[in-house]
C-alpha cells in the first residue's frame, strides 16, 4: 500500500511539473475546476493512473469512469491453457457468492497482459466462450507501457517466455468505489471467503 501512495504521489508532482506558465486566464480557471475534481480522489486511488483502455465492445474508456463500483480485478491473457482458466473460474466463483442486492454495484475486470494478441475482437470471443458476454463482466486491454504500470501498482508480475505465453502473478484485486485497494487474494483455487466477504462489506 505505502508503494501504491507513493507512486501516485510522484505520478501527481510529475504532472504538476509539466504545466505551461503562460496559460491564459480561461486555461487557469479550467486548470482549478480539474483540481477540485481531483481532490476527490485520494492519492491511493487507481483512478489517478492516466492510462487508457479499449473494452471487448471497442469502447475506449478511462480506468477513472469505472468509479461507483466495487472493482473486481485480474489480469490474464487469452491463450493462457493454465492459470487463466483457473482465474476464470475464481471469479465466477466469487461473483456467484454475491447476494443479488449487492450484484449490481459490483464489477469484474479482467485485464489482458497480452495486447497485442488480445484484441477487442478476441476479448469478446473469449467472453462469449466463458459466458461472461453481459454487463457485470468487463474485459479490458490497453498499450504495452500502460499494461505494465497497471501491473505495477497491483502487484503483479509477468514475463513473456514466448510470443504466446506468459508467466505471471496470479492475484485477483478488490477496489472500493473511489478505485482504492481493499483486499488481494493470491493464488489459485484458494478459499475466498475473506475475498467474498470485502466485496460484500464495500457493495452498497
Amino acid at each position: 500500500m505505502n508503494y501504491i501512495k507513493y507512486f501516485f504521489l510522484v505520478l501527481v508532482i510529475g504532472m504538476s511539473s509539466c504545466k505551461n506558465n503562460s496559460e491564459d486566464k480561461n486555461e487557469f480557471a479550467t486548470d482549478i475546476e480539474n483540481i477540485e475534481i481531483d481532490n476527490e480522489i485520494s492519492d491511493m486511488s487507481v483512478f489517478n493512473l492516466p492510462s487508457h483502455w479499449t473494452t471487448q465492445d471497442g469502447n475506449d474508456i478511462e480506468l477513472k469512469d469505472l468509479q461507483g463500483k466495487v472493482l473486481v480485478m485480474v489480469m490474464i491473457y487469452t491463450s493462457c491453457k493454465a492459470a487463466c482458466p483457473r482465474l476464470v473460474a475464481d471469479m465466477r466463483n466469487i461473483e456467484k457468492q454475491i447476494p443479488e442486492n449487492k450484484k449490481n454495484d459490483v464489477q469484474y475486470v479482467f485485464v489482458s497482459i497480452d495486447p497485442e494478441t488480445d484484441t477487442p475482437e478476441r476479448l469478446k470471443e473469449f467472453a462469449k466462450e466463458n459466458k461472461m458476454d453481459d454487463d457485470k463482466w468487463l474485459f479490458l486491454r490497453g498499450s504495452e507501457e500502460d499494461t505494465r504500470e497497471f501491473a505495477a501498482v497491483l502487484a503483479v508480475s509477468y514475463k513473456e517466455i514466448s510470443p504466446i505465453d506468459f508467466s505471471h502473478s496470479n492475484i485477483i484485486s478488490v477496489f472500493n468505489q473511489k478505485g482504492e485497494l481493499a483486499h488481494q487474494q493470491e493464488g489459485l483455487g484458494v478459499d475466498n471467503v475473506e475475498t467474498v466477504q470485502a466485496i460484500k462489506d464495500l457493495a452498497n
